[in-house]
């Protein structure tokens, strides 16, 4: 999460800059990656862990004394 947070104020400058030399590719480039962590931190927060018990099967380990 850390890196996300510094990864995106890095970024930021790039994304809200305009009329700079560059800034046809560098701009929008900078959207879509801000947009993809933002993204990818929100699933990794919120959604995975709904979704992780939801869909996994535990089952208690048997204990045989077989090891």
């Amino acid at each position: 999460m850390i890196t996300a947070i510094v990864t995106a104020l890095g970024l930021l400058p790039l994304a809200i800059a305009s009329g700079s030399p560059g800034d046809a590719i560098e701009g929008p480039m900078a959207i879509v990656i801000l947009g993809g962590l933002l993204t990818a931190t929100l699933l990794s927060l919120f959604v995975l862990p709904v979704l992780a018990p939801r869909l996994a099967r535990f089952r208690p380990r048997r204990d045989d004394g077989l090891d």
